[in-house]
């Protein structure tokens, strides 16, 4: 059985990821995303938007290691959704057209599908880290 932390002691932490292997994963994915990008049709759409919330995730777990997996999860999902609902502005399409990289960030048109696309993503970032997340230590084992 676990000692108990000493009174008035804060509460063990969860082990925290390193921030290697999500910074690593990011850079692989925003590689892959850019070759991606140069496709055409709904597979490379599709993979493209899968690809980006995947990012978004990563960079939420690299930015915090410590944040709990369903945290990082929604506040990547929610950070996908939002730029894909400001779509249906024209402030994305203003900032595209003064900066064209940002439409690597922002988009361009409001896609249903990628909504999709973008659970598809965290849900698969979210399945690997919680796979590879090191787990606490059982005392005295």
């Amino acid at each position: 059985m676990p000692a108990s932390p000493p009174p008035g002691a804060p509460p063990a932490r969860r082990p925290a990821r390193l921030r290697t292997r999500p910074a690593a994963a990011a850079l692989v994915v925003l590689v892959v995303g850019l070759v991606v990008s140069r496709g055409d049709g709904l597979a490379p759409d599709l993979a493209g938007g899968a690809l980006y919330a995947a990012l978004v995730q990563l960079l939420v777990l690299v930015v915090a290691p410590s944040a709990r997996t369903e945290v990082a999860a929604a506040t990547a999902l929610g950070t996908c959704l939002a730029v894909e609902l400001a779509q249906l502005t024209p402030v994305p399409a203003a900032v595209v057209a003064a900066w064209p990289p940002a439409a690597y960030v922002l988009g361009s048109t409001f896609v249903a599908t990628d909504l999709l696309a973008y659970a598809a993503g965290v849900a698969a970032v979210t399945a690997g880290d919680v796979l590879l997340r090191p787990r606490p230590r059982a005392a005295g084992g």
